[in-house]
């Protein structure tokens, strides 16, 4: 009976009184190294609350930060060929876009909606670098231009959140014909006298850059973002020369006056709210309605 009482009993208890846990309480910040509690991450928008390191936010948790209420409405994309070069690496594409969907839960790389920031109506539009490194393809264009009609439909300003590796390798000349299709669709703003105001997060980089990423009528970063065509390290292998401390982050960019402002993501919803006031002609926002009030659940 010792054995029974001592052994088997505790064994079994063990298995049925576990408790489960939740994976990934814990995220290590890659500029600091401290170790921050998933809901004390999430309430700071994924700031590091010891570094003040801006790590990436999806674009729905962005989206819930930016528009009032955290409440906004999806703004549907045409859906492209899914494999129009039948391109294979070491996977099929299609195989690639179906591990992105299910790590993210997202269709595709950006993500296109409409609502109020402070009662002010506006059309926002976010990529997300998780989903292959946030590249352009055929999608992303599709959103960008489904992103500009609507906010033209609407009158609304366009306010656009980049954050790409570049264009998609896997749709080679298509992903760079995305180029010359975006910028038609800020010209169409431009036309319709509408602001477009793009927020460059870390990092955007690539053909993304060379398009509609630095094409706004105002040009705000996050702090420490890396903007560029091609990478410092690509730069100074090519040139073989020691490049500047800083050089291609946001803070070098606006004092070489590539940049309207370097503003804390915090701070970016009343930025946002003051630029998009002035740039309609409307009057100043009250301070009740610069504090996003979260969803209910």
């Amino acid at each position: 009976m010792n054995w029974i009482s001592n052994y088997v009993r505790p064994k079994i208890n063990s298995l049925f009184s576990r408790r489960e846990v939740p994976e990934n309480l814990w995220t290590k910040c890659p500029e600091c190294g401290t170790m921050l509690f998933h809901r004390e991450l999430s309430a700071n928008l994924n700031v590091c609350t010891s570094c003040d390191h801006h790590m990436a936010i999806s674009p729905r948790d962005r989206f819930a930060a930016l528009f009032d209420g955290g409440i906004f409405t999806e703004v549907k994309v045409p859906e492209p060929v899914t494999d129009p070069l039948h391109f294979r690496d070491q996977k099929k594409y299609p195989e690639r876009l179906k591990a992105a969907q299910k790590a993210t839960g997202e269709k595709e790389a950006m993500l296109v909606a409409e609502g109020e920031i402070a009662k002010t109506p506006i059309v926002a539009a976010a990529q997300d670098f998780s989903f292959m490194a946030g590249s352009m393809g055929i999608y992303v264009g599709n959103a960008i231009l489904a992103a500009a009609e609507r906010a033209v439909k609407l009158k609304r300003p366009l306010v656009l959140f980049s954050a790409a590796g570049g264009a998609r390798m896997q749709e080679g000349i298509l992903s760079l014909m995305q180029m010359p299709r975006t910028t038609v669709a800020v010209q169409m703003l431009r036309e319709a006298n509408l602001p477009y105001i793009v927020v460059l997060t870390h990092p955007t980089t690539g053909g993304v850059t060379a398009s509609y990423a630095m094409l706004g009528d105002v040009q705000i970063a996050e702090p420490n973002a890396l903007i560029c065509f091609a990478g410092p390290r690509v730069i100074e292998q090519t040139i073989r020369e020691k490049l500047p401390e800083g050089f291609q982050r946001a803070e070098y960019l606006l004092d070489h006056g590539m940049l309207d402002r370097v503003t804390h993501r915090k701070a970016l919803r009343e930025e946002l709210v003051t630029i998009l006031r002035m740039l309609t002609n409307q009057p100043p926002a009250i301070k009740g309605e610069l504090t996003a009030q979260p969803a209910e659940a």
